[in-house]
């Protein structure tokens, strides 16, 4: 039993019935108590080399995702138009499917750098950065300062950036019927997947709720200071750039030849992308917190590591190393691994995995989490489903 594990057996019981109730399998909640640890002595469980940032091996694994999106590339435009028509048709899913994948890898090389985990050298880290996202059609400078703040306030209700979970008399009068019925919740998923990363950055959508319009490529947005505003500039510049050349290639090439290209494998970018960070930040077992229970620790801790396969290695273990992510996020993502190996032992009941098949935990969690309320003790808020 490890240092969370200290609950009655009625809780315990409790907590279980819970799971039974509400999935079939018996799900025990994370710890919800101040941890019996501090973040120092969760440091010095971890090798101090696992802090250490290399220029050399971070831009390995830019080179080695370039070279793999260019030979999938070559694949698309040489390859591809010299297969029999027939062969075309399952050569093009083929080629998006890889692509996406690839490319949410170097996705979050991007985000290592947003969070100076990528080198020593700030403007380095920046530059990468701007680049990898700006190619993506990402914000690289406004998502990394809403991001920042999603760190700082991971697991509140009033303050967290992302996938902030309302309390039940604050979902409106229709939820029942999207949630309640698998047709419902079907077009809720595919929705999410498809519009949630476009909707989340040009409206907020799914984030803490601001006093006026928020928007991440607002340079004057209340997302931001005024320190930030002239980085969100070049952030907004950076994307205008890149869509002016996609504008020039469809000029070129057709309107079709850069949706096949480019398009359909960055659907499937912002598509990981959203549920990645859905199944990091829902599930039964995770508390939130309002502003009299939450702290800083307690918060980082309310998140889950997941399993997704050889995807992990591709999406550079960002699914299974998120709680060390999280206590950490300067760590560069390659030490990630052994970090999160040598605090396993201090969490406890702290740390949160869950092997679940990814189609079957994103269907799980779009059932189960609909809203959160407090149960036992005001403060500490959980997800629940019943209307």
């Amino acid at each position: 039993m490890g240092a969370g594990g200290r609950m009655t057996e009625k809780e315990r019981e409790k907590q279980e019935l819970v799971g039974r109730t509400a999935g079939g399998a018996a799900v025990q909640r994370a710890p919800a108590d101040k941890p019996p640890f501090t973040l120092g002595q969760i440091k010095k469980a971890i090798p101090p080399h696992c802090f250490e940032r290399s220029v050399i091996k971070s831009f390995s694994y830019v080179v080695h995702d370039l070279v793999i999106v260019s030979a999938l590339l070559y694949f698309a435009l040489v390859i591809i138009p010299a297969l029999p028509t027939a062969l075309q048709f399952a050569a093009w899913p083929l080629y998006w499917i890889a692509q996406g994948c690839v490319s949410t890898g170097v996705w979050v090389i991007a985000h290592e750098c947003g969070h100076h985990a990528f080198s020593d050298y700030q403007l380095l880290d920046d530059i990468v950065g701007l680049v990898l996202h700006s190619w993506l059609l990402v914000p690289y400078f406004s998502w990394k300062y809403s991001h920042r703040r999603h760190h700082s306030n991971t697991g509140s209700l009033e303050r967290d950036e992302v996938f902030v979970p309302k309390k039940k008399e604050a979902m409106p009068w229709y939820t029942p019927y999207v949630y309640n019925n698998p047709v419902g919740r079907l077009v809720h998923i595919v929705v999410q997947l498809t519009l949630g990363w476009p909707l989340y950055l040009s409206m907020n959508a799914s984030g803490r709720p601001y006093p006026r319009f928020a928007c991440h490529f607002d340079p004057y947005g209340p997302i931001y200071n005024d320190r930030e505003r002239a980085q969100i500039f070049i952030s907004d510049v950076g994307v205008v750039s890149v869509a002016f050349a996609l504008y020039k290639l469809a000029a070129a090439f057709g309107f079709w030849w850069v949706v096949r290209i480019y398009a359909v494998p960055l659907l499937i970018v912002n598509a990981w992308l959203v549920l990645i960070t859905y199944l990091q930040h829902t599930h039964p077992a995770l508390p939130h917190y309002d502003s009299s229970e939450w702290d800083w620790l307690r918060g980082a801790l309310a998140t889950m590591d997941r399993d997704y396969g050889i995807l992990n290695r591709v999406f550079h273990n960002i699914t299974d190393t998120h709680v060390a992510h999280h206590l950490f996020s300067t760590m560069p993502h390659y030490h990630a691994m052994e970090a999160t190996k040598a605090i396993r032992p201090i969490l406890g009941d702290y740390y949160q995995f869950d092997p679940t098949p990814v189609a079957k935990a994103t269907w799980r969690e779009a059932k189960e989490c609909i809203y959160v309320e407090p149960e036992d003790r005001k403060g500490v808020f959980w997800y629940n489903n019943k209307f």
